[in-house]
């Protein structure tokens, strides 16, 4: 009588093998054979996924303070010429932080040192990344120096022509903010953030300003009873598409421990 045999499918490391289990006792010589090539499949099949997939990073620059130190935390941001532009809080020709060109394959040109005059009117310490806008040219913010020394709000073209378009606490008791987060262009063309500190409660604000550098404080926070609508918002502001604009902050809120919020524009 010919052997009677069942085929079972099996799942393996990925691998579907198919086994063949036969009502004899005594193996054949051919499924010996058998379980020996699936043995050797599966090593081999084994080896290949273990082995990890190739990378090709690349350290393209590597800061030494005179052009630059501490890159700030936003990433660079790539232009329309292709290259990409970022800032560095500290170092450069004046300590005070950089504005930075680089292209793709790692060539870095500092565009701009903060601080050129004593007191730092053009800004220093710019802690976040900049923003491209639809002109083409690059908006940032310092989180100290300005006409005042609690921050401003600058323009830089990519050929590192910089203007500096409004210093913080120009009110008294810098009602109009100070210590600006990052900001984006809106969809109206204007541009919005966040002031860690400052405005009418001492506990930051959200603000709009104009390309030409006109700033309007749209929010006060810590305006309701023990900050419930939050405090220090840190970080910077997105629009959604349903054109309205989402932050955090640090502190405040019902529990005391940060809030989420959305503003219209």
């Amino acid at each position: 009588m010919k052997a009677m045999h069942t085929q079972k499918m099996k799942r393996v490391g990925g691998f579907e093998l198919f086994t063949f289990l036969y009502s004899r006792r005594r193996k054949s010589s051919c499924a010996r054979w058998l379980r020996a090539a699936c043995a050797v499949f599966l090593l081999c099949g084994a080896t290949v996924i273990a082995s990890p997939a190739a990378t090709k990073f690349k350290s393209l620059v590597s800061f030494d303070a005179t052009d630059g130190e501490y890159p700030t935390l936003m990433s660079v941001v790539q232009g329309l010429d292709g290259n990409l532009y970022g800032t560095t809080q500290y170092g450069g020709t004046y300590s005070h932080g950089t504005v930075f060109k680089m292209t793709p394959g790692g060539k870095l040109t500092t565009l701009w040192n903060f601080c050129k005059v004593a007191g730092c009117p053009d800004g220093a310490q710019p802690e976040a990344g900049l923003t491209l806008a639809t002109d083409g040219n690059f908006y940032g913010a310092t989180n100290a120096g300005g006409a005042i020394g609690y921050g401003s709000i600058f323009k830089i073209t990519p050929a590192g022509k910089l203007t500096t378009l409004f210093s913080f606490c120009q009110k008294n008791g810098c009602a109009d903010g100070s210590g600006p987060s990052p900001l984006i262009q809106a969809s109206d063309g204007n541009f919005y953030g966040t002031t860690m500190g400052g405005g009418a409660h001492q506990h930051g604000t959200i603000y709009e300003l104009t390309p030409d550098g006109i700033l309007t404080t749209l929010y006060n926070f810590c305006s309701q009873p023990s900050c419930a609508d939050g405090q220090y918002p840190a970080a910077g502001l997105v629009q959604a598409t349903n054109g309205n604009l989402y932050g955090t902050t640090a502190d405040g809120g019902a529990h005391g421990d940060g809030t989420v919020f959305s503003i219209a524009p």
